[in-house]
């Protein structure tokens, strides 16, 4: 039986843990799996109900951290070096930048593994500075070509990947999409649906918006807040929105809130109160939220597969998104999803009051995102993918 080791950055809520969790669990029993990564930031929510809820368990390196740090690093470095040594993985799957960086230069310096790294996004724009992006170009360039296979998860990434960024030539690359447990997104919409508004005192006139993710720069939340505030001044309908998510730029977007003349509450709600924003942190019941909102959007300078659009056409939801990363390969533009260009605030306003106004066209367009995503990005999909991978690289 092949030996995989399967490190990602962070053990934290995200389409990365998600995938990973489910390979391990899913390629069992073909293959044996050893699940290794860093812990979540003080700002994210902890995947470990990811894992408990799969019935597998992941084995934590304490100093793998997002953030550079010469220390911390080398003693994650050292520490998979060693698991390596004594787990003598036939494959090492990396998942993520920082994962990747480290997961691969220790299998190269004690082992000889097949190599497999997945990118599910990359900080090659909006990230940082000329120089620093420059600095990551050149190390992912380094690795790939000891890699022995890349796995984008779009053909816009394959793209970005090959011929913008240069990293590897495009026939190491492999296109394999995120897959997800989606059938709880389709059981019991309605009592869900009813929870969440009762618990946010929404009335079934109201239309409620959300937007799901880290609250961080690259996520772009100001732009969703006068976007929304445009779009309350515009309708007659009572709208609300709903922030899920948490992160370093919390504090920043709720004074932007009240900059924009938005009352909001934050984090535990009465029954009974309400407000124009909704902070509520993170959900992990993310199906019973996607149940109890109308709109979804997402407002990100860039994306490589947006998740929450993913869960969002699986729960029926129409979606208002900016054009970024593989967004386009995600979603059905004009029939699962509206799509404006990051920079274009009143395309954005246009598109989410069509939304808010018109009834049938919401239902429709949540009906469209359904048949669009149950194949295409179902973990049982994933599984066989990488299998094929796993094995022609085997051989």
């Amino acid at each position: 039986m092949p030996k995989v080791l399967r490190i990602i950055n962070r053990f934290n809520l995200g389409g990365p843990t998600f995938n990973a969790a489910l390979l391990t669990k899913y390629m069992s029993p073909k293959y044996e799996t050893m699940l290794i990564g860093g812990k979540e930031d003080k700002s994210e929510e902890s995947s470990k109900f990811i894992l408990e809820n799969l019935g597998i368990s992941g084995t934590l390196i304490e100093d793998m951290h997002r953030d550079l740090g010469l220390r911390q690093d080398r003693k994650a470095f050292l520490k998979i070096k060693q698991i390596i040594k004594e787990f003598k993985p036939d494959i090492i799957h990396t998942h993520a930048s920082k994962a990747g960086a480290l997961g691969r230069i220790a299998s190269l310096a004690n082992g000889n593994a097949k190599l497999v790294h997945t990118f599910h996004g990359h900080v090659f724009h909006s990230y940082f500075g000329s120089i620093k992006t420059s600095f990551y170009k050149n190390v992912e360039r380094a690795l790939a070509l000891k890699t022995d296979k890349i796995i984008a998860i779009s053909e816009r990434q394959k793209l970005e990947l090959s011929r913008k960024y240069n990293i590897c030539n495009p026939d190491k690359i492999k296109v394999i999409p995120l897959g997800f447990e989606l059938d709880k997104f389709q059981d019991d919409i309605a009592t869900k649906r009813i929870f969440f508004r009762e618990q946010f005192s929404l009335a079934e006139e109201d239309i409620a918006i959300g937007i799901i993710g880290r609250l961080a720069p690259i996520k772009n939340h100001r732009f969703f807040l006068e976007a929304f505030k445009k779009v309350k001044e515009q309708t007659s309908k009572n709208v609300r929105a709903f922030i899920i998510g948490d992160g370093s730029e919390r504090e920043s977007i709720k004074s932007y809130s009240n900059e924009l003349g938005l009352d909001f509450l934050n984090g535990d709600f009465e029954k009974g109160k309400k407000a124009s924003v909704h902070f509520t942190s993170w959900i992990k019941e993310i199906d019973i939220a996607n149940a109890g909102l109308d709109i979804i959007a997402l407002t990100s300078l860039n994306e490589g597969t947006p998740v929450s659009l993913i869960e969002a056409q699986a729960s029926n939801k129409p979606i208002v998104t900016t054009r970024v990363g593989g967004v386009t390969n995600t979603v059905i533009p004009n029939e699962t999803a509206f799509l404006t260009e990051k920079t274009d605030l009143d395309s954005f306003v246009l598109k989410m009051l069509k939304l808010v106004e018109n009834d049938e066209l919401r239902i429709q367009m949540g009906k469209n995102g359904w048949q669009h995503v149950k194949e295409k990005f179902h973990y049982s999909r994933l599984i066989r993918d990488m299998d094929e991978t796993y094995q022609e690289i085997l051989s």
